[in-house]
This record gives structure tokens, C-alpha cells and sequence, in this order.
């Protein structure tokens, strides 16, 4: 029997997303509710019946790697094949330093595939959202006899840009490639999910081929390697961006979404402890939402997307947010399309996500210019606080930080220097509130 290895790049920092990034991974950032966005790449594995899994982490990878853990909840803690979990590491006669780029992340772990037996390895993404069934794609890559096989769909020609443009014969072999173009060609895209023959791939990595995209595609096309696209029409969306993060979350909550979370045949996983469920308070009214086990609602909840343990008092309302795991909305406070990372605390009567949106961050211009805000993870909003639009307040603000209690519209509220970005230093409390 043919077998396939999968190497999952999950050392992504993710700095589009700003400080929901800045202490985790991007593949580890929270999605829909009780999710990580890895969740997905993994599920695609073992619901494609891989189950020889390599995740390579490197950025803040503490969270990631708590989060895989042994790999039970994807039934990938095998005594064969299974997840392995790999950082970058310091090799006898070599320079100590990061990956460099997607493939070279692929060849500092050489080794990993000289000792495999696999014919086939899948190069995955693990910051993309996206359900695909890796069997069909597989076999058409086997049956062209093709040394790389590569996962193409069309996209925005506004998105073009920032990934891999390519142009196919009538044999769907790539005769064109176009890394991040300035003027891109086409809106055929690469979603950076390849299927390489192993041979091939250890064929091709070389110190000097830091990128997939912008090294290794390019050399096989001008040496001749027989470089194929797959076609994919299904769900797949990149969240490198805070607001493509809002939009695919909000997604979720239309009658019919795209991204079906409650297909049977096609099961999501993910690490979740167990919480006692939901519960609706007599005050409490919910509309188009998705409210994860564990949250309390007293309060009004609209077209939003609740993680795990989320409190909401008694005349708050939530509306168009996000917001993650274990935070509480004082009662009557307001938040309105903003997002909340893990174990914020809005206090009573404050206003989060207020007036005209037209004002970028002036830290963050590039960042947060489309009248989301952003509280980061294990801060606190005082009471009666009014925090306008495109705001970014930082991890581990205290309500002490917030010189006065308006916040305009593009500011930024940052922790006071030297801060421990944990509360305490009990071990039990840091490991709850990993990533």
C-alpha cells in the first residue's frame, strides 16, 4: 500500500493579525468559537486517512504544542506514525537560527523524510481555514506521475497579490508561476497545499530554496519537473487578516454557511475540556450566534461568535463580536464589532467599539483600519470606558493604564512596562491561560 506523510508549517507568526498573535502562533489562534485554526488542517488529515502527521512549530509554539499535546483528539497518538511535534533546533557545526522560510523548514527536518517510507508528502498549510478531502487530490497527483502536485483555486483579483499566481495547460500543468505579484496575471491561486513525490522533494530542497513559492516551484518549472495544479472548489479561506478573520467567523452564523461546523460526515476536532453547558439567564436573548459550553448569558447576544466559559451580565449586549474564551462582560456594557481575546474583563456600563470607523490605528494603520477593535488577551476595560472604533488595546491591560476613560477612535492602550504578562505566578493559573 502507497503511504502519505503530511508536514503541517505551523510556525506562521502571523503579524497581520496583531496582538492576537503577538502571544501565540497563528495557527494556534482561536476560530468559530472553540476551535484553533490548526484544528482544521489536522481534521483534513485524518478524515483524508492520514495519520503519519509532522507538525513543524517555531513562533510562540507553547500554546500550539499544548493544544496538540499527544494528538488524541484527532486519534493521532499512535505508537506508528501519529503526530510529531518539531521546532527548530541547534545542529553540530551549524549557525543557530530560525526557519527561514517554508522550505527551509521542510530541510532542516531532512531527515524526517530520508527515514520515512512514504511515496507521497503533503506539504500543508496549518493557518488556513478549509475543508478538503486530501484523497481525490492525492490520487491525481499519482496517476500524472507528477513530481509536485499543487492545490489552486481562484480568489479576489484584490487578494492576488500576496500569494502564488499561476497559469495551467489543458493538462492542468503549471506553465506559468508568479510569486506575490505586484500585477498579477490571473486569479488562479495557490493555497500553498502541495503534494510533492518524496524523491522529488528531497531532490529539490537546497540551502539556497528558502520558499516553496518563491524558490522551490520556480526551480522545478526551469528544470524541467513535472509540476501539476489541482483544481479546488471548496471551502478555503486564508485569515492572515484581522478583518478576513472577522468575516470568516461571522460567516459561520448565516443560515446556510459555506463552512458547514455540523456536517457528521466531515468532523471538525479539536482539544476542548469539559465545561457544564450553556446556560441562558431569564434576561437573556439570543440571535444568529454561536454560544460555545460553558458561557452565561444574562444579557443580549447578537450575530456574534462566543468561545468556551464567556459571561454576558445583565443588560450587556454583544453584537457583531468575537469574543474568546473565559471573558466577562460587566452588565450593561456594550461591545460592538470588536474582537476579545482570552480572559478579558469589560467592566459595567464601558462601551467597546463606538463612533465613526474612518480613523486607521496609528500604530497599526496597515493593521486595523476597518472599524474593528481589539482587546488583547487577559485585559481589563474600566468601568463606564468608551473605546471607539479600530482601537487596540494590548495584552494585560489594567484598568490603571487607561490614563483617561475615552479611548478615540485609531488609539491604542498598551500594559505599563516590565509587566509580567501572566497573573501571578501560580502554575496552575499559566497553564489555563496557555495561548
Amino acid at each position: 500500500m502507497k503511504r502519505t506523510m503530511a508536514m503541517v508549517l505551523a510556525g506562521g507568526e502571523g503579524e497581520r493579525l496583531s496582538i492576537l498573535s503577538s502571544v501565540r502562533a497563528k495557527p494556534a489562534v482561536p476560530f468559530g468559537g472553540k476551535y484553533r485554526i490548526i484544528d482544521f488542517t489536522l481534521s483534513n488529515c485524518v478524515n483524508s486517512d492520514i495519520n503519519d502527521v509532522v507538525v513543524l512549530t517555531q513562533y510562540n509554539p507553547r500554546s500550539l504544542n499544548d493544544h496538540i499535546g499527544l494528538g488524541r483528539p484527532w486519534d493521532l497518538d499512535r505508537a506508528r506514525g501519529g503526530v510529531k511535534l518539531l521546532q527548530p533546533y541547534i545542529a553540530r557545526g551549524r549557525v543557530a537560527e530560525w526557519y527561514r522560510g517554508t522550505a527551509d523548514a521542510v530541510l532542516r527536518n531532512r531527515s524526517v523524510l530520508e527515514h520515512s517510507t512514504a511515496e507521497t508528502v503533503l506539504i500543508l498549510a496549518g493557518d488556513h481555514i478549509y475543508k478538503m478531502d486530501y484523497t481525490p487530490f492525492i490520487a491525481a497527483h499519482r496517476r500524472k506521475r507528477a513530481d509536485v502536485t499543487i492545490a489552486v483555486r481562484r480568489v479576489p483579483l484584490a487578494e492576488a497579490s500576496r500569494m502564488g499566481i499561476l497559469a495551467l495547460d489543458e493538462n492542468d500543468r503549471i506553465i506559468e508561476w508568479q510569486e506575490k505579484p505586484k500585477q498579477p496575471k490571473s486569479d488562479l491561486a495557490s493555497m500553498g497545499v502541495y503534494a510533492f513525490s518524496r524523491k522529488a522533494l528531497l531532490k529539490w530542497l537546497d540551502e539556497s530554496r528558502v520558499d516553496f513559492g518563491a524558490h522551490v516551484i520556480p526551480a522545478m518549472l526551469g528544470g524541467g519537473a513535472r509540476v501539476y495544479g489541482y483544481r479546488f472548489a471548496g471551502y478555503w479561506q486564508d485569515v492572515g487578516t484581522i478583518q478576513s478573520y472577522w468575516e470568516a467567523n461571522m460567516a459561520l452564523l448565516v443560515d446556510d454557511p459555506e463552512l458547514d461546523l455540523y456536517d457528521k460526515d466531515w468532523v471538525i476536532h479539536t482539544r476542548s475540556e469539559e465545561r457544564a453547558p450553556a446556560k441562558l439567564g431569564p434576561t437573556a436573548q439570543v440571535v444568529q450566534s454561536l454560544i460555545s459550553h460553558g458561557c452565561v448569558i444574562e444579557g443580549t447576544v447578537v450575530n456574534s461568535v462566543l468561545s468556551p466559559g464567556v459571561r454576558v451580565g445583565v443588560g450587556a449586549v454583544v453584537r457583531d463580536s468575537i469574543v474568546m474564551f473565559d471573558s466577562v462582560i460587566g452588565s450593561r456594557a456594550v461591545i460592538d464589532r470588536a474582537i476579545l481575546d482570552k480572559e478579558v474583563v469589560v467592566g459595567p456600563g464601558a462601551i467597546v467599539g463606538e463612533g465613526p470607523d474612518d480613523t486607521p490605528n496609528k500604530a497599526e494603520p496597515g493593521r486595523l483600519n476597518t472599524g474593528i477593535t481589539v482587546v488583547g488577551k487577559q485585559s481589563a476595560i474600566p468601568r463606564g470606558a468608551r473605546i471607539g472604533r479600530n482601537v487596540r488595546i494590548g495584552g494585560n491591560v489594567r484598568t490603571a493604564d487607561f490614563i483617561r476613560r475615552v479611548v478615540p477612535s485609531g488609539g491604542s492602550v498598551d500594559a505599563a512596562q516590565g509587566r509580567s504578562s501572566k497573573r501571578g505566578d501560580d502554575p496552575r493559573k499559566a497553564a489555563r491561560s496557555a495561548g
